[in-house]
């Protein structure tokens, strides 16, 4: 019976179709590389063993290996055996969140004291940034989102998949490899009043070039008079100086101004869990009465994505952050890494300067945190990687924490091959 009753509607389908098979996702063609991804990849497939790779932006040590820092190996330890295959508890997303917006707006906050701010942990900070782009668009139609020129490759994907259209904002200056100040402040002020802007709080991605404590000030200054929202995306505190407060500072600057801002937080790189996707994002309101509405509109936006995030990295992050000892360790590990970054900083501009090059390499050292915007052309980099197996971004960000001291020499004199002729 169900033979039949099959072979005629076969016949049928056929028949309307005009004899010709539905096929399904044949119009599907494969998406572009991701230019970050795509870099790992070339590197892995490179069989060479001077090979580096300067792509991806989490914290290798010298020895060019991945880092499990201590207070995660203690963490790890304490929650060994707990019974957590469940769903994430509401005390264990709290505390996350607590101790998350501490390192945002300060332990002694008035802020948190009063409970003025919604937080919902996220899967990291693409997480996050995903998160808020949907409550942009949901309780703001039509509304824009200004980047920098340049800013890191997803930002991109994350508002356009959110239906949110994206402006640029003047930021890098490719001449001087730092701040383009003059033409940021000008386009903060000819924006439409109640603008969404996209800042990075320290440690810019790809640039690594963060306005000074002066310039945040005249920034947040404008922002509050043009009335307009400043969104943070803060994927590396504590990598730009070491300190994780100092790294807060412009945040802290435009809370002191009366701004209301949000923010991305995300512990894949100052606590190398870059597989767990264990973020943070709050959004700092009015009063508390405000902070729980939004709250649980960012729940149900969280609820319909992905439901509750996975819950190994939260109790590893929230049992960091509670325990003084284990915090305190942490704080120095992340001391330890950004000064590691430095001092390969120092030692590439150096190493370049000995080779009588040419060219002025200061803007290595005056840019801070796990990028540096080399200023390398896209065909000087295909040299680097044809000629010298050594990979990053067409755009010539490095990721400073694949330098170590044992292949720095060795990319100076690659850089200096592909630079000294212009």
């Amino acid at each position: 019976m169900w033979k039949c009753f099959l072979t005629r509607t076969s016949r049928c389908f056929s028949t309307s179709a005009g004899n010709k098979a539905l096929k399904w996702w044949d119009h599907v063609a494969p998406a572009p590389k991701d230019p970050i991804t795509s870099v790992t990849e070339a590197f892995l497939a490179d069989a060479s063993p001077t090979k580096i790779n300067l792509g991806v932006g989490a914290y290798r040590d010298d020895e060019g290996k991945p880092v499990v820092l201590q207070c995660v190996r203690e963490a790890e330890a304490k929650i060994a055996g707990c019974d957590f295959l469940e769903s994430v508890s509401s005390a264990v997303s709290s505390k996350l969140v607590e101790e998350s917006v501490k390192l945002v707006y300060g332990m002694n906050s008035d802020i948190i004291k009063e409970g003025r701010f919604a937080g919902v942990q996220a899967l990291s900070g693409t997480g996050a940034c995903r998160l808020f782009a949907e409550f942009q668009r949901r309780f703001y139609p039509g509304s824009q989102i200004y980047m920098t020129g340049p800013t890191w490759s997803n930002h991109h994907n994350i508002w356009r998949d959110a239906l949110v259209p994206e402006r640029t904002f003047h930021y890098y200056h490719p001449d001087s490899k730092g701040l383009n100040f003059s033409a940021l402040m000008d386009d903060v002020k000819n924006a439409p009043d109640g603008s969404f802007f996209l800042l990075h709080p320290c440690a810019h991605n790809p640039t690594g070039v963060d306005p000074t404590e002066e310039q945040w000030r005249e920034i947040s200054y404008l922002f509050k008079v043009k009335n307009h929202f400043p969104f943070f995306d803060m994927a590396y505190q504590g990598f730009a100086s070491g300190d994780l407060d100092r790294d807060a500072q412009s945040i802290r600057i435009f809370v002191e101004d009366g701004n209301l801002i949000g923010c991305a937080q995300s512990f894949a790189k100052n606590m190398g869990l870059y597989g767990h996707r264990v973020g943070c994002l709050n959004v700092l309101c009015n009063d508390a009465k405000q902070a729980v509405a939004i709250k649980s509109q960012l729940q149900q936006i969280a609820r319909a994505m992905y439901s509750s995030p996975p819950v190994h990295g939260i109790l590893l992050v929230s049992g960091i952050l509670s325990d003084p000892n284990m915090k305190a360790l942490w704080v120095e590990e992340v001391k330890v890494m950004a000064n590691r970054i430095q001092s390969l900083r120092t030692t590439l501009r150096k190493s370049l300067e000995q080779l009588s090059s040419s060219l002025n390499w200061e803007h290595i050292t005056n840019q801070v945190g796990m990028f540096c915007f080399s200023g390398l052309t896209p065909e000087q980099v295909d040299r680097l990687q044809r000629g010298f197996h050594i990979y990053m971004t067409l755009d010539g960000r490095m990721s400073m924490a694949g330098v170590t001291t044992g292949n720095v020499s060795y990319l100076a004199n690659a850089i200096h091959e592909v630079t000294k002729f212009g």
